[in-house]
């Protein structure tokens, strides 16, 4: 990622290598502020709280907080203990049970003094394997946006998107946006259509905020005109990322993504999944299976900008924060394998 005008990570380790330091995006992008993690307990509450979010980022941030945790108690169970805490901080991504398993495989067959050592060799090995996933994705996307291309060369190549699946949820390059950054720098004319993504804007706010560094061509537009660009023929492809995609394709991702994709099912436009292996979850059948988080309705009556926050409505409000798209809907699924039509 280009944060400042320098290259680097959106997850890293402590100057002492004990803790790890992420990036408070409750805070973007009208300040760029780091936040140091010290103990299981603050990886718990910036992921809960959404300090840290998105799927593999939230992953990275539970096994520092795993290794953080060993480097305080290394035995059974503490390990238990600190594996529930994190497991429990949002239900709904795969990828934070996925690499607090890691942790555990990593730590639990060596003797207590040497656990929290490879606890932390292994987090720095889920962040390094995450930027190579995402930029293979990236390259094989890469690819397909070409193609999609060649259709209408002589005008620039419109992508919607939805949520955040940048480098602000991964460790580097992002998932849905890994093409988009490599086709910019390509010298591909690319165009970005940014969902604001209601209740907490993470396209408004995150999105854009990393398409504007990247100096990618962008512009914002609300949850629900993605329908009316897609039948005025404004829209070439909807790429999304996704929190898990359950054995039988069926896409959990940020709530909004599923009436996306029955607008572009109904005007011919492809749409198409961003994803790691490690977002694949074989275990769960379906998308009726995935645990759906509910979070708190002061996100929809608030609403929080550069001046602060302010009450948009007097009533209260339900906050489902994700939905399921059924695989039908989709066009293919972009992973570090290349462009498949099921997963």
């Amino acid at each position: 990622m280009i944060l400042e005008g320098i290259h680097q990570r959106s997850i890293k380790r402590t100057a002492d290598g004990a803790g790890a330091c992420i990036l408070d995006q409750r805070e973007l992008p009208w300040a760029v502020t780091w936040v140091e993690l010290r103990s299981a307990r603050d990886a718990e509450i910036a992921i809960r709280e959404m300090w840290t979010r998105g799927a593999p980022l939230i992953g990275a941030t539970a096994a520092y907080g795993l290794a953080m945790a060993l480097a305080e108690d290394g035995s059974d169970s503490a390990l238990a203990a600190s594996y529930a805490l994190l497991l429990e901080a949002r239900p709904t991504a795969v990828n934070l049970k996925w690499a607090l398993d890691k942790i555990v495989e990593a730590a639990r067959p060596l003797p207590v003094s040497d656990r929290a050592a490879a606890a932390f060799a292994r987090a720095d090995a889920i962040c390094d394997e995450d930027v190579a996933l995402n930029q293979a994705i990236g390259q094989h996307g890469l690819a397909m946006l070409r193609t999609l291309h060649a259709q209408h060369p002589e005008r620039p190549l419109n992508i919607l998107t939805h949520c955040n699946a940048g480098w602000l949820a991964t460790v580097d390059y992002g998932t849905a946006t890994a093409p988009i950054y490599l086709a910019h720098d390509a010298g591909l004319p690319v165009h970005v259509w940014v969902d604001e993504t209601r209740p907490r804007n993470q396209g408004a706010l995150l999105t854009a905020f990393e398409l504007a560094g990247h100096g990618v061509p962008h512009t914002v537009i609300t949850d629900n005109a993605g329908g009316h660009l897609m039948m005025r023929g404004q829209v070439d492809a909807v790429i999304v990322g996704t929190d898990r995609v359950a054995a039988n394709g069926d896409v959990c991702n940020k709530i909004g993504t599923y009436l996306k994709a029955l607008a572009a099912k109904d005007n011919a436009v492809p749409f198409y999944v961003a994803l790691p292996y490690t977002t694949f979850d074989p275990d769960t059948a379906t998308g009726a299976d995935v645990p759906i988080e509910e979070r708190p309705g002061e996100e929809v009556t608030w609403v929080a900008g550069e001046g602060g926050r302010i009450r948009v409505t007097a009533s209260d409000a339900a906050n489902p924060a994700f939905d399921v798209t059924p695989a039908r809907l989709v066009t293919g699924y972009l992973t570090e394998r290349g462009l498949v039509d099921r997963v």
